[in-house]
């Protein structure tokens, strides 16, 4: 049995499994260690990936190479691409999927993957070595079957099982997820070595037999069936029948049995003390931050296919499970509720990731990376992208090749927003992501985001030859199509009955193509059939497979063209803060000039550029402006 590797990654959550895809697939022999096998990639909460700015991340992976959008796309129950209404910033492709069918898509990956093992046991002890500098190096991991594997760097994407608790009513037991074992150790060895380490909460809503209940009451969600997916490569689809959500909500009787039960919540009672999300509240927290409020929504989700397993949506709680269910029985559609099992509460320990660069290795310990929850933060894709990260980084030190470290700007991708934020900032709270904590959201699309990101991916070798090819060919075409677009004359004569018709003003004189694309009323796909000789050039060079996203493509720059030139310039100034480097540069507790919480807060965080320097809150404009003199700026 082989027990040397490169790198070793604890826990097959989505960050370990994005962690060891990418470390093995950019060659390095790689150990993938998990409590138990059979729930690898486990959907702990909602069944769903994506979502508001999460669903541009997913796109993220997969355009870099990760695999995380495939599987969504391939176990899909319903797909949706939200924020419709409003710009292409801010679409955000959100699916259901078969939870069961999740998983095992991810171990197939995984148990297919050259140069990845796994191995299912619970790892209790790092092993650490001196560096040369007196400083401490990773090594390998102790296990609690008493396996020692060696390595030359170790990911930690230990989700919720360091030291977890899990909370229903005040009953309390030890556990990592429902009906699994905690992970103890290595919060303790961590915590002796320096590492500063806190508490974190969250929790998961009541799972409904949907034979239960009175569907009438509620109100049918569909999905929606067009060309929108999260992978990029066209061979991948949604491949299962697609299933409705339902909506319903809370009354004023749901909220006074809620009510009923704050002196037994685990939140109010004193029993959890540690930070909970505040995006994702409980119910809970609802009804006692928003009392005036006499109803919530809330929302029955399949788990799977053939499953009456339903996730009720906004009704997170750690509350007594009686009350969980007398609350339930109040509402009209869940008169004759059964559960198949409760919400609960679950405490688990984090580490502070200002401890950390920004290729996600510990400051610490060298070749020692955190990825996912043990980071503070909170979701699936916010998981997956950090240990897409991490991989990468541990598989470029331990080939040699760590001294071009792969870091994503803020300009570049949510990927590089998400963690700089929690490099630079820390956390408070469960971090989530959204649209507005990226300050260049409009060249953050998520129908671009092949463009920006497939050929970082495919330089560091983790996106395929094809995966490249495909991007260029998309490239070509979409460009192909704006060229078009702005040398195709149109006369007036001949298409302004065509505009009254569709609701839009009729043109005084000719004008080019690209003029007409630029009225909100209409889109390319419609004035192709006014047109016929864009329809032709259309079917003679836009492939038939890609065809209504190389027109989308083209049809979002050729609309928002000023708004995305606009804020390219903007990025490229605050750019140009990220080349000036200052790490190790200045004595920070001699600068007399800045204050003492600035001082204190460079010291702590050790910015390694002006830019990110000007992010670190407490720190002014002016702070920057002297820190630029001091290095010669």
């Amino acid at each position: 049995m082989k027990k040397q590797f490169d790198v070793i990654v604890i826990g097959a959550g989505h960050a370990g499994c994005e962690a060891a895809h990418a470390s093995a697939r950019l060659g390095a022999e790689t150990l993938l260690i998990t409590i138990d096998m059979n729930k690898i990639a486990q959907m702990s909460c909602n069944p769903a990936v994506g979502g508001i700015a999460k669903g541009q991340i997913v796109r993220e992976i997969d355009a870099l190479g990760g695999m995380m959008g495939i599987v969504t796309d391939e176990t899909a129950l319903q797909f949706r691409m939200l924020n419709r209404s409003k710009g292409p910033a801010m679409w955000s492709p959100r699916a259901q999927s078969d939870r069961m069918r999740f998983s095992a898509r991810w171990r197939n990956i995984l148990e297919n993957t050259d140069h990845l093992t796994m191995w299912q046991d619970s790892v209790n002890e790092l092993l650490m070595e001196e560096t040369a500098d007196g400083g401490k190096a990773v090594g390998g991991v102790r296990t609690a079957l008493g396996a020692e594997f060696s390595a030359r760097a170790v990911i930690l994407t230990a989700g919720t099982f360091l030291n977890g608790l899990m909370h229903v009513g005040r009953t309390q037991w030890p556990g990592g997820r429902i009906s699994e074992p905690a992970s103890t150790g290595i919060t303790e060895q961590l915590r002796d070595m320096g590492f500063r380490v806190d508490r974190m909460k969250t929790g998961t809503p009541v799972r409904i037999d949907g034979r239960s209940v009175d569907w009438s009451l509620t109100e049918e969600q569909e999905g929606e069936n067009d060309f929108h997916k999260f992978s990029y490569l066209p061979q991948v689809s949604r491949q299962l029948p697609q299933r409705h959500c339902y909506a319903l909500k809370t009354n004023e009787t749901t909220h006074e049995v809620l009510r009923r039960g704050l002196p037994e919540s685990p939140l109010y009672n004193g029993q959890i003390q540690s930070i909970g999300p505040r995006y994702c509240p409980s119910i809970e927290t609802k009804i006692v931050t928003f009392a005036d409020k006499t109803e919530h929504h809330l929302f029955l989700e399949p788990e799977g296919l053939e499953s009456n397993e339903f996730y009720l949506n906004g009704f997170s709680s750690s509350l007594p499970m009686d009350i969980q269910i007398e609350a339930l029985e109040t509402i009209p559609a869940l008169r004759d509720v059964q559960i198949f099992r409760p919400g609960y509460a679950i405490e688990y320990d984090f580490f502070d990731p200002t401890q950390l660069r920004h290729t996600l290795e510990t400051r610490l310990v060298k070749d020692l990376f955190f990825a996912g929850q043990v980071n503070g933060t909170t979701g699936y894709e916010e998981a997956a992208g950090q240990g897409l990260i991490a991989g990468v980084n541990a598989a470029l030190n331990v080939t040699g090749r760590g001294d071009a470290p792969f870091v994503l700007g803020r300009d570049e991708a949510y990927i590089g927003v998400l963690i700089d934020d929690l490099v630079t900032k820390g956390v408070d709270e469960p971090y989530r992501m959204f649209t507005s904590r990226a300050e260049f959201r409009i060249i953050l699309r998520q129908d671009d985001a092949d463009m920006r990101l497939t050929p970082r991916g495919h330089a560091v070798g983790l996106a395929s030859d094809e995966r490249f090819a495909l991007m260029e060919s998309k490239r070509q075409q979409r460009d192909a199509l704006i060229d078009f677009a702005g040398r195709f004359s149109v006369k007036a004569s001949l298409i302004n009955d065509w505009l009254v018709a569709h609701g839009t003003t009729p043109m005084s004189q000719g004008c080019k193509l690209a003029d007409l694309i630029l009225r909100p009323q209409l889109t390319i796909a419609m004035l192709a059939e006014a047109i016929a000789p864009l329809r032709r050039f259309i079917h003679d060079n836009i492939e038939e497979a890609r065809r209504d996203e190389i027109i989308e493509a083209a049809e979002v720059q050729l609309k928002y063209a000023g708004y995305i030139e606009r804020e390219r310039m903007m990025a490229d100034r605050a750019r140009r803060l990220e080349d000036i480097v200052i790490r190790g540069k200045i004595d920070y507790p001699s600068v007399n000039a800045i204050s003492t919480e600035a001082r204190q807060k460079l010291v702590k965080i050790d910015p390694l550029t002006i830019g990110q320097a000007s992010r670190i809150p407490g720190i002014s404009p002016a702070d920057v402006n002297i820190l630029l003199l001091l290095v010669g700026k």
